[in-house]
């Protein structure tokens, strides 16, 4: 199926403009879509952020725009005026690097690999103070009896590893036709949560422990405080068992509230929020899907960052009171199952902001980089179809590197000083690595998918924490991982 989707991208991407017009009739006689009248600073009238897992930006474009092009593979050929990134491949770093493990190339048929150790001090470890030198000793994970993966021999040098447009060539295919950027950072070391919560508040400062362990949870093991790990949101219906489990108190601003507050429309999309069945009020989510690393449950309650705050929480997974209603303020609070979206975009009725959440969203361990394309480039060609393109940003952000290689150190702004830190010391911490975005609309490429989101409508106010941070914030308020990889159209 990727193959198909790969083949035809260019020429959807340079067509989609051509073809609108022969689309107006099949939309005209649906209802009007209250965003198209929201009073915004830009011609930008419908913000989608994709938003996937668990990549650095050297892991995807490490060697780009160049492919290794064997003859049983999709074939990359970049334009020969293609702006030079730093990567791998322009800062020498392929064969003289100083990790103990060099970079080397994964091929096609190994996109599944072993998941990486992502978590919050060991990420800072294998900075070494800068030197980036120690990621196969830190946050390489090969196969083990506990935890079998696919490492293809290289143990925990699997870390070290990167694709090229051979595989990931729908990504590459778009920085072909859109901007790029290679200098956008993250704004957290960790997983997760931490990089879901400062996307939409800036800040992962003043969770609060309802019940479990939290050590490498909450900073330094407090009760309440910064998170820096994957904490489950307290009271979901759909977590598992034996987690720890924290929430913001009442009141902690985030993007929705500030949507809400507006009156603006706007959703979260996540596959398999949906609930599968229902008991005494208890809802189930079931939804399983079956892909290159075989079949994984959908919901991952840690992945949805507005689960964590008491406004715009839907706990219960309550649907949406009737198709009309999505985007809109009713039971679903704004959350809702990814096929929602589809539904709304169908229906011409597109959220200004839109956060889509998918099964297959690159996570190494239960997702891959083919499966995760699929998604991406079926998602794209239905907005671009769509009469909405002509005024839509698409931003594809990932939440953290997965711990994968990169050969960046970000400019450090804020410290932060806790038992968790490592990165300058113990107890010092400053920044995190490049992670991958995606921007693609008809303006110019985006800061941050929350600053877009804040400064694209009038009389929308600014989630607090990001009036002085925008990229830069401490360690345990927000992340700083490379890879803006944005978007935006040339047509």
């Amino acid at each position: 199926m990727i193959h198909k989707h790969v083949r035809s991208l260019t020429t959807t991407l340079t067509t989609a403009c051509l073809v609108l017009s022969s689309l107006g009739d099949a939309w005209a006689a649906k209802a009007p879509n209250p965003a198209e009248g929201y009073n915004t600073t830009t011609p930008i009238k419908h913000v989608v952020v994709i938003f996937q897992e668990n990549v650095s930006f050297d892991h995807y474009f490490g060697t780009y725009p160049y492919a290794n092009n064997p003859a049983s593979e999709p074939a990359f050929h970049a334009d020969p005026k293609t702006p030079r990134v730093n990567n791998l491949l322009s800062s020498g770093l392929l064969t003289e690097n100083p990790n103990s493990v060099q970079p080397f190339r994964l091929d096609r048929v190994q996109a599944v690999t072993c998941d990486q150790n992502h978590n919050y001090g060991p990420e800072q470890k294998s900075f070494n103070l800068g030197a980036m030198d120690k990621f196969p000793e830190f946050v390489g994970q090969g196969t083990s009896v506990a935890f079998p993966c696919a490492d293809f021999g290289k143990g925990n040098g699997i870390v070290m590893g990167y694709y090229d447009g051979n595989t990931v060539t729908a990504l590459w295919n778009y920085a072909q036709h859109f901007a790029m950027s290679d200098d956008s950072f993250g704004t957290q070391f960790g997983p997760s949560t931490p990089g879901a919560l400062n996307m939409i508040s800036g800040n992962t400062a003043g969770a609060v422990l309802s019940s479990g362990n939290p050590g490498g949870n909450i900073a330094g093991g407090a009760s309440s405080g910064a998170i820096i790990g994957d904490p489950r949101p307290a009271g979901d219906d759909c977590n598992p068992a034996g987690k720890t489990y924290v929430s913001f108190p009442s009141g902690t601003t985030n993007v929705g509230d500030l949507l809400n507050t507006a009156n603006f429309t706007w959703g979260w999309f996540q596959g398999g929020f949906r609930a599968t069945s229902v008991s005494g009020g208890v809802a189930t989510c079931a939804a399983a899907s079956v892909g290159l690393a075989g079949s994984i449950g959908d919901y991952i309650p840690h992945h949805e960052p507005f689960q964590y705050y008491p406004e715009t929480a839907n706990l219960h997974h309550l649907p949406p009171s009737s198709p009309a209603a999505i985007g809109t303020s009713d039971q679903a609070k704004h959350q809702y199952d990814l096929q929602d979206f589809f539904t709304a975009l169908a229906d011409g009725q597109l959220p200004a902001v839109s956060f889509l959440k998918a099964a297959f969203d690159g996570h190494p361990g239960y997702s891959d980089p083919l499966d995760e394309q699929e998604f991406l480039v079926d998602t794209i060609n239905k907005i671009q179809f769509s009469p909405f393109w002509r005024d839509t940003a698409v931003i594809i952000a990932y939440d953290d590197s997965d711990g994968w290689y990169d050969h960046v150190m970000d400019p450090i702004i804020n410290q932060s000083q806790v038992t968790d830190d490592f990165l300058t010391g113990v107890g010092l911490c400053g920044g995190n690595d490049r992670t991958t975005w995606t921007i693609k609309s008809r303006t110019n490429p985006l800061s941050s998918a929350l600053s877009k989101i804040t400064g694209a409508w009038e009389g929308l106010a600014t989630v607090p924490p990001m009036r002085k941070r925008e990229h830069w914030t401490a360690c345990l308020t927000s992340p700083v991982e490379r890879g803006l990889l944005s978007f935006c159209s040339i047509q």
